[in-house]
């Protein structure tokens, strides 16, 4: 329509034809219906899959304990059913409320404007579909595990924190604006700096609050710390106890909650009392310990050398090949298989590529183990036993999370890996001790506020989300296709100019 005056306006009719799709072309609902199916398909056979895969391998929990639930229970349906609703709700409520933006902002609209300035301003942002439409997070809640939700939660929260962080820094509001310019990020600023804290809150909920530690991160620890977890020796009788690597540490635990007691040597003083009545589960280690031990946790971690030196070398010489030999086999599979033609054309680069990143995550890894371990023997050497008893705990693994700076330039998917590990523990932690109580649904809210931070920071800049296949994705799940709009935008700018130069 054009008006007296030869300029366009628009009515609602012409935004409704113009919102309609285009004659042969898809309707939008109806694809959204299908990637709905199909995302329901793909997730059920994909978690089908998994479950015969471990129930092959001999996984009984994967079997639910051998007890066939009924079907609306199954958890393949009930995942299945919760990221397909996400999809469908997240693509319905955007189209709604971009379509209810433009009609509002039709010049034939102006007088509910002016009855409704709040409502208008709040409905005619660029963000609110982005807002809206993130409440179709809350068909998370479909999926009955609730640990799986707290995973993917706190993983969409950690992107979208990581987004937000990009905008920010880009418009200088971390580092601040000189001479009309952003300033750089310091040389020293990375995702390493989370390493310490993570570390720290990992090994103290490892010795205080195993039940909260991350199961996964306990297995490797014990698998890897033999030199200071002693394993049960071959001639040892069967009929006597052995304490397992969890029994260790609660009793670390314990001998923190007693300031430290020092170590009685029941070799020299077999007549005495050695052990605090508490502490009888390591009396197989204590008893054989080396009586020029002084400290009861040393004579528990190593009891067979008086060197906590020697003690802390050996464990680099144990652990640091395996580690090697392992990390090397992992990257060489993620490298190799992905990108053979890499390989192919520069073997050499390649391989080099591969050693060296094992060396640089094999030594980080090994040396924060390492100084965690030896973080008892070093207090207990300089400090008062009454002084910081169960802080030193945390500060070990402040000082073993240091080593990242090894690997802080490759380190980053290893790091926020820790990182969300950790707030995950301290979360479940502050649970137990009531520092904070548990919200019913917090991880449905939780990834719902995710969702709407990715959205605005791609409605903000889609550039802040630098990596080009999740551009991709957040333009598919607002149902406009599997494509990089931020790049493809800045090609049809490159040409305008282009051709403006040319005229």
């Amino acid at each position: 329509m054009i008006n007296s005056e030869g300029s366009e306006v628009w009515c609602p009719s012409s935004v409704e034809k113009a919102l309609q799709p285009r004659k042969g072309g898809d309707d939008y609902n109806a694809k959204a219906v299908r990637h709905a199916l199909r995302v329901f398909t793909a997730t059920w056979i994909g978690m089908k899959a998994w479950d015969a895969i471990m129930r092959r391998l001999g996984n009984k929990e994967s079997s639910g304990s051998g007890k066939k639930k009924p079907f609306y229970k199954s958890p393949a349906l009930r995942l299945s059913l919760s990221l397909s609703s996400i999809l469908f709700l997240y693509r319905f409520l955007f189209r709604f409320l971009t379509r209810l933006r433009a009609h509002l902002l039709d010049p034939q609209a102006e007088p509910f404007r002016l009855r409704n300035p709040r409502t208008t301003a709040t409905l005619t942002s660029p963000f609110a579909p982005a807002v809206g439409a993130s409440l179709a997070g809350l068909a998370l809640g479909i999926y009955p595990s609730r640990q799986m939700r707290v995973s993917i939660a706190i993983y969409a929260l950690f992107r979208a924190l990581e987004f937000g962080w990009n905008v920010c820094e880009k418009d200088g509001l971390i580092w601040g604006v000189r001479n009309g310019k952003n300033r750089e990020r310091p040389w020293w600023f990375g995702s390493w700096m989370l390493q310490p804290f993570a570390f720290g809150q990992l090994f103290h909920a490892a010795v205080f609050d195993p039940d909260c530690f991350p199961s996964s991160f306990g297995e490797l620890i014990f698998k890897n710390s033999s030199t200071y977890l002693p394993p049960r020796p071959e001639n040892y009788p069967t009929n006597l106890k052995w304490p397992s690597p969890s029994q260790i540490l609660e009793n670390i635990a314990e001998m923190a909650r007693l300031n430290w007691p020092p170590f009685i040597s029941p070799i020299l003083f077999p007549n005495k009392e050695v052990l605090p009545p508490t502490l009888t589960g390591v009396s197989p280690l204590s008893s054989q310990a080396h009586p020029l031990i002084t400290s009861l946790s040393c004579a528990t971690l190593h009891p067979s050398d008086p060197s906590c030196a020697r003690t802390y070398l050996t464990f680099w010489l144990n652990s640091f090949p395996s580690m090697t030999r392992f990390i090397l086999i992992l990257y060489s599979a993620l490298t190799v298989i992905p990108r053979f033609r890499n390989l192919y054309n520069y073997p050499f680069a390649t391989i080099q590529r591969i050693i060296s990143q094992a060396l640089r995550l094999s030594t980080f890894a090994t040396g924060a183990l390492s100084t965690a371990w030896a973080s008892f023997c070093f207090f207990q050497q300089y400090l008062p036993r009454h002084v910081l008893a169960a802080q030193r705990v945390f500060l070990g693994g402040f000082l073993a999370g240091m080593w990242a700076w090894v690997e802080r330039r490759h380190g980053r998917s290893v790091f926020l890996y820790t990182a969300r590990a950790s707030v995950d523990s301290l979360w479940k932690v502050g649970v137990k001790r009531r520092w904070w109580k548990a919200m019913k649904g917090g991880d449905v809210w939780v990834f719902v506020l995710a969702l709407m931070v990715t959205g605005v920071v791609y409605e903000r800049d889609a550039k802040a989300i630098r990596e080009g296949q999740w551009r991709k994705g957040v333009s598919w799940l607002r149902g406009e296709g599997w494509k990089d709009w931020a790049v493809e935008d800045d090609g049809e700018d490159e040409d305008g100019d282009e051709k403006d130069k040319d005229e």
